[in-house]
């Protein structure tokens, strides 16, 4: 506590404004050895954890995240095992830990909503992650699995905290269907009892996004026997060989994927404030990043159109990275930072690249002043 209290009192120094997330997938032992995000005790720890950062730290904090990408922790942690702590439970266990997340975020958001909003005046969202997901061609059933897609991509944690507080509909009848198909007694996808429907929905101040690539979409009938949350929803995807690549296999340069996605959110949720809370591109660690200068001008042109000609109510963005850093399973093989670091130097000293003062400039400028 002591830390945060130093970190948040310097950062407000120096005119930052902190925004703070509660839980960015580090998560107590002791929490998974009793079966983590899979065990519905969790709900109650998280929201004593969150009662206790709101207490401490909400007279300077005004804007939480309680989950950074849920859908990672859910899905690369709990279905396929390759993120922390490795549970390889790709038919139940990334529903049940889903299930549990936007349980534990609206319990964490009428906590600070009855008890500490009206004093401290701060808001309270969650980030979700996704991709914009294209049809491949013009058929109807690409344009049906692309929006099956993002259902059950950002829908899968969206519709019940910004939607009609339940899983999207799709969604239900896809895995409903499949599970009963394969011998299960009921849905492999949780139910939300009708209290838990009313307190999902509307648990936001703000909705985080972060965001990096496009993917394109077709329909592809999987293999019953494929019991799995990536089988359940009956597509493929793949990436345009035009689009520009990167040092990250998964992320291919498509600007106009965010302006898209950033109008499907309006469109589906009513317009709700968001803020872009990642967005960014890797490389092999150049000085003079001029791949990264131009992602960035490029993508935030594309937030602009969405905000100017769309109608998109976002309240801010944030280039991610600020630095070099652990990028999870890629280590530090792939660069985002604005900013090198040496890691051979046991200093670490850091040294602006040449995106950081292009970016520099389109924060000084509002975004409109740069081309």
């Amino acid at each position: 506590i002591e830390y945060y209290n130093n970190l948040i009192n310097e950062l407000l120094a120096n005119n930052i404004q902190p925004m703070v997330t509660l839980y960015h997938w580090d998560l107590p032992q002791a929490l998974q050895d009793i079966g983590g995000w899979q065990n519905d005790k969790i709900i109650e720890y998280f929201n004593d954890y969150a009662r206790l950062c709101f207490s401490s730290f909400g007279d300077r904090v005004k804007l939480w995240i309680t989950f950074n990408e849920a859908f990672v922790v859910a899905w690369l942690g709990y279905g396929i095992g390759v993120f922390a702590p490795g549970v390889s439970s790709a038919d139940t266990g990334a529903y049940e830990v889903a299930h549990n997340i936007i349980r534990s975020h609206t319990r964490a958001y009428r906590t600070y909503e009855t008890s500490f909003k009206t004093l401290q005046q701060g808001q309270v969202g969650i980030t979700l992650d996704c991709d914009w997901k294209e049809p491949q061609t013009y058929s109807t059933t690409s344009r049906y699995a692309a929006e099956r897609a993002l259902q059950f991509k950002l829908g899968w944690f969206a519709n019940p905290i910004f939607g009609n507080g339940d899983y999207p509909s799709v969604m239900k009848r896809k895995v409903a269907d499949k599970s009963r198909r394969q011998g299960y007694p009921k849905s492999r996808l949780p139910e939300f009892t009708p209290e838990e429907i009313q307190q999902n929905r509307g648990a936001f101040d703000f909705l985080g996004l972060n965001h990096y690539t496009t993917n394109l979409v077709r329909e592809e009938i999987r293999d019953i026997n494929w019991h799995s949350y990536e089988s359940d929803q009956d597509i493929d995807t793949s990436e345009d060989p035009c689009w520009n690549t990167t040092e990250s296999g998964w992320l291919r340069v498509n600007p106009w994927g965010i302006r898209r996605l950033l109008k499907w959110i309006k469109d589906r949720y009513g317009n709700p404030p968001v803020y872009v809370t990642e967005n960014g591109v890797s490389d092999k660690g150049e000085m003079m990043d001029y791949s990264r200068a131009r992602y960035y001008s490029l993508y935030i042109n594309e937030v602009l159109k969405a905000v100017r000609r769309d109608g998109c109510d976002v309240r801010g963005y944030m280039a991610w990275a600020l630095m070099d850093n652990m990028e999870w399973t890629s280590g530090y093989s792939q660069k985002f930072g604005l900013y090198y670091v040496d890691f051979n130097d046991p200093k670490r000293p850091r040294t602006a690249k040449h995106s950081a003062s292009v970016y520099s400039k389109i924060v000084a400028d509002n975004g409109f002043g740069y081309v």
